[in-house]
Formats: C-alpha cells, sequence, structure tokens
C-alpha cells in the first residue's frame, strides 16, 4: 500500500519528475515516464482492455498491471492443469475476476501477498480466498473507504477510470477467508505446485509464493523494484530483514524474481544486494537521503528504502 500524496510526491521527487510540480496541463508528472522501457520485451495479451495491462511473463504466469493509477500494482494469474492461483487483486478499481475469465478456465483461488488495500481490491468477487492466520490480515478483510478514497485523487490517476466506475462510492470492499493458511502451505495446481513462504516485514501477514519447479519467486512488497515502503506502524524492520534473507538463500535455485509494482521481472541476484542493503541502513552506512512527512529515503547500489525518518534498528 503506497497512499498519501507527500510520499508519492517525496518518492518522484526522486525518482520520476515531481508530481506535485506545477504543470502546464492536469497530467501527472508520473504518468509522462510511461510506458516503462521494461514492458517492451514482454509479450503482451488482451490488449483491448482499457485499464489492465496483461503481459504473459512465464509459461502460464500473466502478469495484470494496473498504469493508470499511482501504484501501478501487479498482479499474477499463475495457471495449473486444474486450478489457477491469482496472486493480489489489485485496486479494485476495475474488475480483475472478469480479466481472470478471459485468460483460463479453470478454477481461481485468491491469494495475497499481503493484505494492503491495493493488493486485496478484488478480492470480494472469488469465493475462494486463502488468508494468513494473522489479526492484521482479519481487520483488513472488513474492509476500508479511506485508504481506497486517497488512491484516486486526480494525482494518483494516469488517463481516464473505467467506464462505469463511481468514484463516489469507491472502497475496499470486505471479503471472506475461506481457507487459512501459514509457512510451508502447498497448492497444487496440477502440473506447477506453489509455496507459501511466510515473509513478515512490510506487514505481519506478508508472504512470498514460490513456484520451486520453474524457478519462479513472487516477492509481493518485500521486493519491488521502487522504493521499499517500511515505515508503517504494521512495519518490523527486524523481521524484514530476516525475511529478505530467507529470500536471498533461494536465490541460486531461481530464474526470475516478479515483485508487485512498476515492473514484473527482475533477476535473482537482486535478492543478495536487497540483504545487503538492508543490512546496511540499518547499520548507519548509508546516508540518508530526502525527508518529507516523518519519512526518509536511503539508497545504496540501486536499492532503495523508505523508513520512518527515525527508524528503529537504523542506527
Amino acid at each position: 500500500m503506497h497512499s498519501g500524496k507527500a510520499l508519492v510526491s517525496l518518492f518522484l521527487a526522486c525518482f520520476m519528475p515531481p508530481l506535485l510540480a506545477a504543470q502546464s496541463s492536469s497530467i501527472p508528472e508520473w504518468c509522462r515516464a510511461l510506458p516503462r522501457p521494461e514492458y517492451k520485451t514482454l509479450p503482451r495479451v488482451l490488449e483491448s482492455d482499457p485499464w489492465f495491462e496483461v503481459y504473459r511473463v512465464a509459461p502460464g504466469v500473466f502478469a495484470i498491471y494496473e498504469p493508470h493509477q499511482a501504484e501501478e500494482v501487479i498482479s499474477y494469474l499463475i495457471v495449473g492443469h486444474k486450478q489457477a492461483v491469482l496472486f493480489d487483486t489489485g485496486m479494485g478499481i476495475a474488475n480483475i475476476h472478469k480479466m481472470t475469465t478471459q485468460l483460463t478456465s479453470r478454477p481461481v483461488v485468491v491469494v495475497n501477498s499481503h493484505t494492503h488495500d491495493d493488493h486485496v481490491g478484488g478480492n470480494w468477487q472469488f469465493t475462494f480466498v486463502y488468508g494468513m492466520d494473522t489479526e492484521f490480515t482479519r481487520t483488513n478483510a472488513r474492509g476500508s473507504r479511506e485508504d481506497a478514497q486517497a488512491e484516486i485523487t486526480p494525482d494518483q490517476i494516469c488517463g481516464n477510470l473505467p467506464k462505469g466506475f463511481d468514484a463516489r462510492t469507491y472502497a475496499t470492499k470486505p471479503w471472506k477467508i475461506s481457507r487459512t493458511i501459514g509457512d510451508g502451505f502447498k497448492i497444487n495446481l496440477g502440473g506447477r505446485t506453489l509455496e507459501i513462504l511466510s515473509v513478515p516485514g512490510h506487514t505481519p501477514d506478508a508472504i512470498a509464493l514460490l513456484d520451486r519447479e520453474n524457478g519462479l519467486l513472487f516477492t509481493g512488497d518485500t521486493y519491488y523494484p521502487a522504493p521499499i515502503w517500511l515505515f508503517r506502524p504494521e512495519t518490523d524492520l527486524d523481521a524484514y530483514e530476516a525475511s529478505v534473507k530467507k529470500l536471498a538463500a533461494l536465490a541460486p535455485e531461481l530464474k526470475l524474481v516478479l515483485g508487485a509494482h512498476n515492473i514484473p521481472v527482475a533477476n535473482p541476484g537482486v535478492l543478495t544486494e536487497l540483504v545487503a542493503a538492508i543490512q546496511a541502513v540499518r547499520a548507519g552506512k548509508v546516508l540518508p537521503g530526502k525527508s518529507d512527512g516523518g519519512k526518509t529515503l536511503y539508497s545504496t547500489d540501486g536499492i532503495t528504502f523508505l523508513l520512518k525518518a527515525e527508524a528503529a534498528g537504523v542506527h
């Protein structure tokens, strides 16, 4: 979840033209930087959809990207012979259930990388939603309006909202957890098995999804190629460092790392870099960058974190 105008502005000030700078038109500057060049190498499918962009990133794996909203969130449909998993359901601004029915005829189980609003917006549309056994998960399953409304202010939207979308009533709708899961839980899709890896830190219920046979690791918000947000009350830096070490140990057997924002594919070597970066930041070896609203950017060797200005564990 990346809501908050001041924080988005800080993020873009360092990595894109400033979102809130004076503009000659109503188009946000972050929007002007799109499309990201990395997508040129990925085969696109279902090109007619006005909100989602869908890319085939590996055999049987589709990245469902929402480039028209500042989160640039990415959900993943992973298809087996018997069923499919939808890893996150995005903003809930457009109908992701309809999108999945166009990509597969197999039954779909939802698994969330964590339960911030930008990853669970379409959960309510699905019968089968697996959830971690945490109070954080159960609380977020009740839905919310405030966080959702912050996602659709004019500076957060690139282009038009979907036809029929009602901004006044937009909210993260409640959903039901149909089955509780935990670390090591496996989902057999038929010819493909996905393993749940508990990776708390960003949130208490954060997970990664491992397709061991195919060398794919879906990291959610534990890693993505943009400033990684580690400042909210539910963030635990000790747990985060332990989690990224856990993921980095898998790097030798991986082919792709697939994060939940901006760009869907990364080299597995980035996981080792991630460990080194968070350790360096916490050891006080990285000078703080721009600060705004009590949050500070720390960047080293291509990895950036957004932390509380006086984060515990940063010396």
